[in-house]
């Protein structure tokens, strides 16, 4: 009867502003609670905008998972056309003091065996020390891109020169070689304070108690392998993924998820082309005029979550700003009804899981976004790689030039992805030969990160081994 009595052991967990950041949080939360009977408490900074989607996915959850919502911080001072990478930053640093207090409190009334943040959290590290709280990182992203975090810092020694210049591939141990260009958005520009913020976020990864990383074995061995050798003198390593939601929980007002379902019943198996570039990628209104003819030409069904366009930024709906306008007024002339039974559009948002899940789904065009690829493999959709920013370039060179399973997008000079190609793409991706090949590759990984959460799966066995030094400190 004493053990029943016994408090659960509690973890914190620290996102940075962002869907991407948050959804593996949660995820690895979840299982922490049903699996190891944890309870966690979410510790949520904010830069004061809109937070309607992080909420509702946390107000969704289990009572075992409660969540802290930190006072706003400012950015007054900061000029408008300010890096994300910055802003991320920036919004947990100011938050300290806030998030100081409130872990104070948890840790007086609870047994706190671990800290856990994303990336950018680095600078949480000093508030769990001062407690005498490890902390630990959960890597949202790929491998490959932690490879490149603990890379960065000799990169930066090794040349004056911004990266896209480099005259090599950049080759990261048990990595395919990656194109200067392609690496992460915020080392593009050496100038920027963003520069300056990622390198000290890489040089404070070799200093957490472990990192999870949201990948698994099967997809990604060379890396891992490499980030696991006892002579890398790097903190342990653990894959812990694929961390993917399951259901969607956000409703969107007016949208009426059963209508997108239903549609696709409707549709033959295998037929229909998902495009959406998540909850922050935007396209130009040039592209989406693109988009569209590229579509409309192509002849294939399509499902396209379509948002207003921006001509300044990849990434303008980040921080959950909706769409200004309706998205529809920003389509071709015409192009709603001549498309009408072949194409479903819908505006800003859409049950994603439920798509790919869905048997009519053949193809998905993605911005390459880390918890959108892992969906995508957990159902077996190949895909059509358009990365947007943030590491989502490094994401398609892993999905294209290495996994294989995925065809990437090539841009004209004036960076525009041409009509023409965009309908060649579409068609290659679900009638096409090369199509079925990604296919198959898709569905032996699929198979795979079933087998990693399986219960004698590498990735759950991985997660046992820290819930157990939990235990134990």
């Amino acid at each position: 009867m004493e053990n029943a009595q016994e408090p659960r052991l509690q973890v914190a967990m620290v996102p940075t502003p962002g869907m991407g950041h948050l959804i593996p949080l949660v995820e690895l939360a979840k299982r922490l609670v049903h699996h190891y009977k944890f309870a966690v408490t979410f510790f949520v900074p904010s830069d004061g905008s809109s937070m309607k989607p992080q909420k509702q996915l946390l107000q969704s959850l289990p009572n075992s998972i409660s969540t802290i919502f930190l006072p706003p911080v400012s950015f007054d001072n900061l000029p408008e056309d300010v890096k994300v990478e910055t802003r991320i930053a920036l919004s947990l640093r100011r938050s300290i003091p806030n998030l100081r207090d409130s872990f104070k409190a948890l840790t007086e009334s609870t047994r706190v065996v671990a800290m856990v943040v994303d990336l950018f959290g680095i600078d949480a590290f000093d508030v769990a020390r001062e407690f005498g709280i490890k902390p630990y990182i959960l890597f949202p992203s790929t491998a490959m891109v932690l490879s490149l975090i603990f890379h960065i810092p000799k990169l930066d020694e090794m040349f004056a020169d911004e990266y896209r210049y480099l005259p090599e591939p950049v080759k990261l141990p048990g990595c395919v070689p990656v194109q200067g260009i392609d690496l992460a958005d915020p080392i593009q520009d050496r100038k920027n304070i963003a520069y300056q913020a990622v390198l000290s976020i890489c040089k404070g990864h070799p200093l957490a108690a472990g990192i999870m990383v949201n990948s698994f074995m099967d997809l990604e061995p060379g890396a891992f392998k490499a980030l696991m050798d006892p002579t890398s003198n790097l903190p342990p390593i653990c894959p812990v993924g694929p961390l993917v939601q399951t259901g969607s929980v956000r409703q969107v007002e007016g949208f009426n998820n059963n209508n997108c379902l239903k549609w696709l019943d409707e549709q033959p198996s295998g037929s229909v082309l998902y495009v959406c570039f998540g909850s922050g990628g935007t396209l130009s209104q040039d592209q989406v005029n693109e988009l569209a003819i590229g579509l409309e030409t192509s002849r294939q069904r399509f499902l396209w979550v379509v948002k207003s366009p921006h001509d300044k930024a990849t990434n303008a709906t980040y921080f959950g700003v909706e769409s200004i306008g309706d998205p529809f007024d920003f389509l071709p002339n015409g192009f709603l009804e001549r498309t009408k039974g072949v194409g479903l559009v819908v505006p800003s948002w859409a049950p994603q899981a439920q798509i790919l899940r869905h048997g009519s789904t053949g193809g998905f065009v993605t911005h390459c976004g880390w918890n959108s690829i892992l969906e995508s493999i957990v159902h077996g959709v190949p895909l059509i790689a358009w990365p947007l920013y943030a590491e989502q370039r490094m994401n398609a060179v892993l999905l294209a030039d290495d996994l294989q399973v995925a065809l990437r997008v090539k841009a004209k000079e004036n960076g525009v992805v041409g009509r023409e190609d965009i309908a060649e793409y579409a068609k290659g991706l679900i009638e096409g030969e090369e199509g079925k090949l990604l296919r198959n590759r898709m569905q032996k990984l699929k198979d795979a990160a079933k087998n990693v959460l399986s219960p004698d799966g590498s990735s759950t066995k991985s997660l046992a081994k820290m819930v157990e030094i939990w235990k134990n400190q």
